[in-house]
């Protein structure tokens, strides 16, 4: 049996996956990204390959993506994290035609062709306002932790505006809602609220179209999918458990074996792969 694996190494969080023949996933695992980017793929690489039982020889080849992917020396080819979000998406989603990648540090929506492919996307990278580290920043100015910002918006009655286009208003916003005695959860709630509004505008460009795929480290908290889907008006879907935090590093293994058995099929020369951002 041939295994490949996907690395993400994202801005936050660097996550590894291995998938078998079938694209099946044996293996994954995660860890802080921090600034020593190699370090952390061959951390949660390593992890990877403890869940899955396996040791570095049974893996044939290897994929990166995200901001860091080309950095790791150990990679047989780099992929686009728009590619390898869409591929993972489509896995398992497989009429899947709009994606939003909803990170740390960026946010992103991608419309897919009928064959999966990136036809047109859009970014927002230029303000935390409109990207999960507001969610983080805002839960701990409120003693939260990131993993009790789920727990604490089940328990919100109503969402307050925040309605700050910047990162520095919209904290000036919490701050005054929390001066003013609202409930964190309710304050909590604003924030997803908030966030979900810009998400829907970056899909809205990008001329957004069912069926809608959710990922990314967000997607784990319920409250982010159920307030777009009300905001799109139509279902969406969202990966079990916390794959949405792996999907890019899924899409990533997955090219990988395609790109290994068309090299073992000697349609791609090795040493034409390394350079290329496969999709």
């Amino acid at each position: 049996m041939n295994y490949t694996a996907g690395i993400d190494v994202g801005s936050t969080y660097t996550k590894a996956v291995i998938i078998n023949g079938d694209n099946k996933i044996v293996g994954k695992g995660m860890i802080t990204t921090g600034f020593k980017l190699v370090e952390a793929a061959t951390k949660a690489y390593h992890l990877a390959l403890g869940d899955a039982g396996l040791w570095e020889k049974d893996v044939v080849y290897i994929a990166t993506t995200g901001y860091g992917r080309y950095l790791i020396p150990f990679r047989d080819v780099y992929v686009t994290d728009l590619t390898a979000q869409s591929r993972g998406a489509r896995h398992f989603f497989p009429n899947t035609r709009t994606v939003l990648d909803v990170g740390g540090q960026t946010m992103k929506a991608c419309k897919l062709d009928e064959t999966g492919k990136v036809k047109s996307f859009r970014l927002n990278d230029k303000c935390a306002a409109g990207t999960g580290a507001f969610l983080e920043k805002t839960a701990r100015y409120m003693s939260y932790k990131t993993e009790e910002i789920g727990p604490l918006m089940a328990t919100s009655k109503q969402a307050v505006a925040i309605s700050g286009v910047c990162a520095v208003f919209a904290e000036s916003e919490v701050i005054n809602h929390v001066s003013a005695g609202v409930s964190p959860a309710d304050i909590m709630h604003g924030a997803v609220v908030s966030l979900t509004e810009r998400s829907v505008q970056l899909m809205k460009r990008v001329g957004a179209e069912p069926e809608y795929t959710l990922v990314g480290g967000i997607l784990r908290f319920d409250t982010m999918a159920r307030v777009v889907s009300e905001q799109l008006k139509s279902k969406v879907n969202v990966p079990a458990g916390d794959m949405p935090q792996y999907t890019a590093a899924l899409g990533a293994a997955i090219l990988a074996l395609r790109r290994y058995n068309k090299v073992s099929a000697g349609e791609v020369f090795a040493e034409q792969a390394e350079p290329l951002a496969i999709g």
